[in-house]
């Protein structure tokens, strides 16, 4: 697993959901009790704590934006981090897996 897989499953992700609109994001997610933009924030968070953990640092938590149309521009952002901190290949394939799974919720 590669920097450039998780780039390359970030942009299916974006792709899929980049033009959706506030009642899309509202809508639940498949199977679930929770909101779309719950599940893709959630998603952010996981990967936010993978960089976290792969550089070192200590955990925060991603705020939840006013707008979930946001949600696209901060899986990119906490992607570009988890690809910064160059985790060994099992955070990588853990990181495209969850990316993978949530394309696969909504």
């Amino acid at each position: 697993m590669s920097a450039a897989e998780l780039d390359r499953a970030v942009a299916l992700l974006v792709r899929q959901v980049g033009h959706w609109q506030q009642p899309r994001w509202s809508a639940p997610a498949a199977g679930g009790n929770v909101s779309r933009a719950d599940l893709v924030h959630k998603l952010v968070q996981e990967l936010a704590n993978l960089a976290a953990d792969a550089a070192g640092e200590p955990r925060r938590e991603v705020p939840r934006l006013p707008s979930d149309l946001a949600l696209p521009d901060q899986l990119r952002v906490v992607a570009a981090d988890l690809a910064l901190a160059a985790p060994p290949t099992p955070v990588l394939t853990a990181a495209v897996n969850a990316i993978t799974q949530t394309r696969a919720t909504l």
